[in-house]
């Protein structure tokens, strides 16, 4: 047995243990058992069937988010044997001359980086009621980095795409088990071309791990983090959107508001694309005793597409509103840290709360708009504190 195996069978056994005495619903706060991994210091362990890591929301306390710190989101097995040298990407479908590449042809053409704020589309899954099937995200499933490698479009145009190329589907190396179906997606053939989407080769400055998708994974800035595509092995040009388990029913969105409970009607949902209007406060954390003096809230908010104009801090609970103040370090699909300084009139127990503001017009709403998988979860942030 594999050393891999060797830690889910360990892993498997300090999460029942865990279970028996927590609520299934675990949020990524300090108190929660940070289980030991290599290379991944302090995260939470949210599967261990597949490997999912979280990240504690006091790492957000810098605009990239250290690799062993970068919350981890797999929906099979991970790659047993991975080989820079021996890997291939191939590229067909609706194209003028199909292709396959090696790392060292990726490594031949011009790079391109992009800070990038990337989020699991079920991140804050955990806070919906009635509750929701699937991992449960607390705050921490996301995080930021610099991507680089090439250009989607560049290695596309090397394939020559078809006026009938309208969607590409993309699948990685993931060791599928027994029957689940294989983790493919799509996105619309717009998104691949954009100047931005990678085919990434490096996070923060140095080869992607492992948990990253080395040796290679898309980069879809702006996006739920299942459109970049760790292991990345094949694309494949089509004239419709992928039809498959992971575009639908999984990744949709409802068309309609619906109530806490309702199913939308197959037909009537849309794919889940660009993230949403979000801030998550880093500190203080929920729970903590808080001495008499000046108190530093801060955390991070993003956007997607839109960039972070404005954080709105309450301490009150909602009633009043104050502006925060954002950090310089700025880029656009990029997260902005924020801070506020408060000074409590007097001791007692306060509700922390933060509100995102982006370019587009959009606020971080109260509740977030429910639906049957979970996702977007964008409410208003809230930490209850005591101030002794």
């Amino acid at each position: 047995m594999n050393s891999r195996r060797e830690f889910l069978r360990q892993a498997a056994g300090t999460a029942f243990a865990v279970a028996l005495t927590r609520p299934m619903l675990a949020q990524a706060f300090p108190q929660e058992p940070a289980i030991k991994f290599p290379g991944e210091e302090g995260m939470v362990l949210r599967s261990f069937r597949f490997v999912d890591l979280e990240s504690p929301v006091e790492y957000f306390n810098t605009w990239l988010t250290p690799v062993p710190h970068f919350f981890v989101r797999n929906h099979m097995h991970e790659p047993t044997e991975l080989d820079a040298v021996e890997w291939r990407l191939t590229i067909g479908g609706e194209v003028e001359q199909p292709l396959t590449v090696s790392y060292a042809d990726l490594r031949k053409m011009e790079v391109h980086s992009v800070v990038n704020t990337l989020e699991c589309a079920g991140n804050g899954r955990a806070f919906y009621r009635p509750q929701l099937p699937g991992i449960q995200w607390g705050k921490g499933a996301v995080g930021t980095a610099r991507f680089s490698g090439p250009r989607l479009r560049d290695v596309l145009q090397c394939v020559g795409v078809k006026p009938s190329g309208k969607h590409l589907m993309f699948r990685g190396l993931d060791e599928v088990p027994g029957k689940v179906p294989p983790f493919i997606r799509s996105i619309p053939i717009e998104k691949a071309l954009d100047g931005d989407t990678l085919i990434a080769t490096h996070m923060n400055g140095s080869p992607l791990t492992k948990h990253h998708g080395f040796p290679a994974r898309l980069l879809v800035p702006g996006w739920i983090g299942s459109a970049s595509c760790k292991w990345l092995t094949e694309l494949k040009l089509l004239e419709a959107e992928f039809q498959g388990n992971f575009m639908s029913p999984g990744y949709r969105m409802p068309n309609q508001p619906l109530q806490p409970g309702q199913a939308p009607a197959p037909a009537d949902t849309h794919p889940v694309t660009a993230l949403t209007v979000k801030s998550v406060i880093a500190g203080p954390i929920d729970g903590a005793n808080l001495k008499r003096g000046q108190v530093t809230v801060h955390g991070a908010a993003w956007a997607g597409e839109a960039d972070i104009v404005k954080v709105d801090i309450s301490v009150d609970g909602g009633g009043s509103w104050n502006a925060a103040t954002l950090a310089h370090e700025h880029a656009h699909y990029a997260w902005r840290l924020w801070s506020y300084a408060w000074k409590p009139a007097k001791a007692g127990d306060y509700e922390i709360l933060s509100r995102a503001t982006d370019s587009q017009g959009h606020i971080q709403p109260p509740a977030a708009a429910w639906n049957p998988g979970g996702y977007l979860n964008n409410s208003i942030d809230r930490v209850s504190v005591h101030v002794g």
